[in-house]
């Protein structure tokens, strides 16, 4: 469980970071996203979630 909030936590601080630092050229690709059709932001979902996990698996081995 601990491992899982500093994960959520970490997720929280490049969120902020990204905001942050480039708050416009971040608000540009969220109007971007929402262009996207329903299929082609879940295909791209799981071709992070999958890159995630493998990158999980990679450190955690």
């Amino acid at each position: 469980m601990h491992d899982f909030l500093a994960a959520l936590c970490l997720v929280a601080v490049l969120e902020g970071l990204f905001l942050f630092a480039v708050p416009y050229q971040w608000k540009r690709m969220a109007e971007q996203l929402l262009q996207l059709q329903g299929q082609q932001l879940r295909a791209f979902g799981g071709v992070a979630l999958v890159l995630g996990l493998a990158g999980l698996w990679l450190v955690r081995h």
